[in-house]
């Protein structure tokens, strides 16, 4: 990668360099263990023009989305946020003042976990959904759903027959597509001269600062700071009008964006995030100086926490199968020998296993089967989720192992 996918600069600066992976979404099936398996350079850069960090476009977003593994339902807490983002939604824009026909589209909707609260609410919606598989799931819920990618041509196209959109939703796919003006172009075909975009993504801030650097993987092109994100809805024709911080996927940012002739002044909280970045030293290479060196201590560490228990006779399991878990199985080398297997609830990806590390995924009841001495956390987000859904492990003795932002073992209590 020579130029920046953003602003076209070639001022790029390495971050961190996690070797050659395989694409994380990419589970294998027992009769393909004997295969080669492709892995590709998962290196950060950052713009020091615009600060977009980003990696190379070394797959195809049909590559990986055409069918894919992850299903938004299977997580509670997930499905619960997405709730609360609704009825929020609705208040505040007065989607359901009757005084018109409010239309709402999600793009990469994925099973419908977050419209089928707009359907509930007999609001008018659509979502657009790149996996055949997961938007047909969503159809089965009672989800309207296209199977599509979006660009500015599809989302002109929806616009034709369906009319402009009083609210856009894109939660979590900001980062998951390389070609980010034309889908900000797309974003703005679909809303309203007057309408809204809500799209939340990773913030860069609490990736660098927390060590989260298992969130790096092909299937996200880049990696937003407020400064960057507002450069890039500036070039689709959006303005970043307000800011939230969320704490899902371990910091998020929740942008409001509007067209814009529309858009009036931003918020204060846009002035204070973007102060809370520049303090942070991330419009200068000195905020990005020392991160590799912690990613390689979050390495060395889990992996003496796995040897050390083996050669105790020891045992450890892990707990779901999410990309991240992938990155960080890949870089620290972890294979069966250190993590027997590892569970997951959805079904999807029973029998099959990870790519690289080629670690069986297995349902969650085998846990209380084996009875391990340790279940290493891989969707470490969830925590206080897991914290309580895994608090079965006390009646033997067991412990939780997270692995970001640094090791910590935790006792849980039934």
């Amino acid at each position: 990668m020579t130029r920046c996918r953003l602003c076209g600069s070639a001022a790029l600066a390495s971050v961190v360099d996690l070797g050659a992976t395989p694409p994380c979404e990419s589970f294998l099936a027992a009769d393909q263990l004997d295969e080669a398996e492709p892995a590709y350079p998962l290196h950060l850069r950052v713009c020091t023009d615009c600060w977009l960090a980003q990696i190379p476009p070394l797959i195809t977003p049909e590559e990986t989305f055409t069918q894919y593994a992850y299903f938004s339902s299977y997580s509670t807490s997930w499905v619960e946020h997405a709730h609360t983002f609704v009825a929020d939604a609705v208040q505040r824009l007065g989607l359901d003042s009757g005084e018109k026909d409010a239309f709402v589209v999600e793009v990469a909707s994925n099973d419908g976990y977050l419209l089928k609260h707009v359907v509930d609410r007999g609001i008018r919606c659509l979502g657009i959904e790149p996996s055949v598989n997961v938007g047909a799931a969503a159809r089965d819920a009672g989800v309207p759903t296209l199977t599509e990618f979006l660009d500015p041509a599809t989302g002109s196209a929806i616009r034709a027959e369906h009319g402009p959109a009083d609210l856009v939703v894109a939660n979590n796919v900001y980062a998951h597509i390389p070609d980010v003006v034309g889908f900000t172009q797309g974003l703005r075909a679909l809303v309203a001269d007057d309408g809204w975009v809500s799209i939340e993504v990773q913030h860069l801030l609490t990736l660098i600062e927390e060590n989260q650097y298992d969130t790096i993987y092909h299937e996200h092109f880049q990696y937003y700071t407020v400064a960057a994100a507002a450069r890039a809805l500036a070039s689709g024709g959006l303005t970043l009008v307000d800011v939230e911080l969320l704490p899902t996927h371990g910091g998020s940012i929740r942008l409001w964006a509007r067209p814009d002739e529309a858009a009036g002044e931003p918020t204060r909280r846009v002035a204070d995030v973007l102060d809370r970045e520049k303090a942070a030293g991330l419009r200068e290479l000195s905020g990005y100086a020392e991160f590799s060196a912690r990613v390689a201590k979050v390495r060395r560490d889990l992996l003496r926490f796995l040897i050390e228990a083996a050669e105790r006779g020891e045992t450890v399991v892990g707990y779901g199968a999410p990309g991240k878990g992938n990155t960080l199985l890949n870089h620290c080398g972890i294979r069966p020998d250190l993590l027997p297997y590892t569970v997951d609830r959805n079904p999807y990806k029973h029998g099959r296993f990870t790519p690289g590390a080629r670690i069986p995924i297995l349902p969650p009841e085998q846990i209380s089967t084996d009875k391990p001495d340790y279940v290493l956390v891989l969707p470490w987000n969830l925590r206080d989720e897991l914290i309580e859904q895994l608090s079965f492990v006390h009646a033997w003795g067991g412990r939780l192992v997270f692995p970001i932002p640094e090791l910590s073992i935790v006792e849980v209590k039934s």
